[in-house]
């Protein structure tokens, strides 16, 4: 599959890694291809990726939105035409990008996503965990559960299939709507964390019976 990362920090650079390695072809779309930060990362993310401006990263197959909440009006200036496009929006509406201060939006973070882009076909998921979980979902002998929300039922397939091809167990909780509870268990992985001194190597997990 080709995707389109917009963005290439810790959680773009960490999914684009993980999926090259199952031979997914990724695109970065980044300000400046040739910032030496985006030329490490391709060193180390290998032969199935490239840099390229934002535009022209959105011509993919799955565009995956990474950057932070302030830099999204911005960028979804620059991506043009998504209509019709599976959309996954890994953002959260937080203040300075700090998880005990989101902004409130009245809606959730990802139906202003969907409202910013309205024939993008969003999928609200990789919000909830570090980045750290992304490139290893694996803990002893379970694996981390990531929870999607979105209204376009293929488009939630296509996301749980990519979830799953990096080794996450996807759990899909619904409509678009509910994605405002993802951004608020983003939150609490932040109080845990930083609070609590848990450290980012956690992630949340849903046991079934």
């Amino acid at each position: 599959m080709k995707i389109g990362i917009i963005g290439a920090g810790n959680v773009g650079a960490a999914l684009g890694k993980a999926w090259a390695k199952k031979e997914h072809q990724i695109i970065f779309g980044v300000r400046d291809t040739t910032a030496p930060k985006v030329q490490t990362l391709l060193a180390l993310a290998g032969a199935n990726t490239c840099a390229a401006s934002v535009l022209d990263a959105t011509n993919v197959d799955v565009i995956v939105l990474t950057v932070t909440w302030e830099a999204v009006p911005e960028v979804i200036q620059q991506i043009g035409d998504v209509s019709g496009k599976v959309l996954l929006d890994c953002t959260n509406p937080l203040v300075g990008n700090k998880l005990d201060a989101s902004l409130d939006l009245g809606i959730s973070g990802g139906e202003q996503v969907a409202a910013w882009l309205p024939h993008a076909r969003v999928v609200k998921i990789f919000n909830t965990i570090g980045w750290e979980t992304m490139e290893n979902p694996q803990y002893g002998n379970e694996v981390a559960t990531m929870f999607y929300a979105g209204d376009d039922v293929e488009a939630k397939q296509v996301a749980a299939k990519l979830a799953s091809d990096i080794g996450f167990d996807p759990v899909d909780v619904g409509a678009l709507s509910t994605a405002k509870f993802l951004e608020t268990l983003a939150g609490f992985w932040g109080q845990l964390v930083y609070a609590q001194g848990m450290g980012r190597n956690i992630a949340w997990r849903l046991l079934k019976r």
